[in-house]
């Protein structure tokens, strides 16, 4: 009992010396135990930067480096590189699965749908307005496309179409690609 006693009168008694130095006028300005933190040296991005070679705050990625979440795409923009692409690309998903034909009709509602019609028949509302038709996802050329060159124009871009990268996921694009394959077995029947 003569303990607790004892470090209470201690514990006390040093409370009462801190707030002696630290002081209880809110206006008078604490003591700075680490002032580094409070004084940093803050540059902005597009500001000058003597700490760096180039005299610049925003520095370029190290080369080879792969930002976090990202994955490279190592295919350009070309015929050749689309027919490669075909070969060497699979879907990660299994074309049947319900739920991923599901979420696949969704993202070409809302990408696709405009520019090849509901149906993929090449008759989409934009047509209607001066662009010019894409080509029926129904035709044989589109049918004989594999899997992985229908994504790559979904990703790059060809001719008309623009590249679609930047709004639709990785994953939708594949579930798109399943989507397409569906449009064009109903229409074989």
């Amino acid at each position: 009992m003569k303990k607790i006693i004892f470090l209470a009168i201690i514990l006390i008694g040093t409370l009462f010396i801190l707030e002696q130095i630290l002081g209880k006028d809110p206006n008078k300005k604490s003591l700075e135990f680490m002032p580094d933190m409070v004084y940093s040296v803050a540059y902005r991005s597009e500001s000058p930067n003597p700490h760096f070679e180039n005299g610049q705050t925003q520095q370029n990625p190290v080369v080879g480096t792969i930002a976090h979440g990202y994955k490279p795409y190592h295919y350009e923009n070309s015929v050749e590189e689309s027919i490669r692409a075909g070969e060497e690309l699979f879907s990660p998903f299994n074309e049947q699965n319900p739920p991923d034909l599901k979420r696949g009709k969704k993202m070409f509602q809302v990408y696709c749908q405009v520019c090849h019609g509901a149906g993929g028949e090449g008759n989409g509302i934009v047509t209607k307005r001066g662009y010019p038709p894409p080509p029926s996802l129904l035709l044989e050329n589109a049918k004989n496309m594999k899997n992985g060159q229908i994504y790559h124009i979904i990703t790059k871009g060809y001719k008309n179409m623009p590249s679609y990268s930047s709004q639709v996921e990785r994953q939708d694009r594949w579930q798109i690609v399943s989507y397409i394959r569906t449009l064009q077995e109903v229409k074989n029947d």
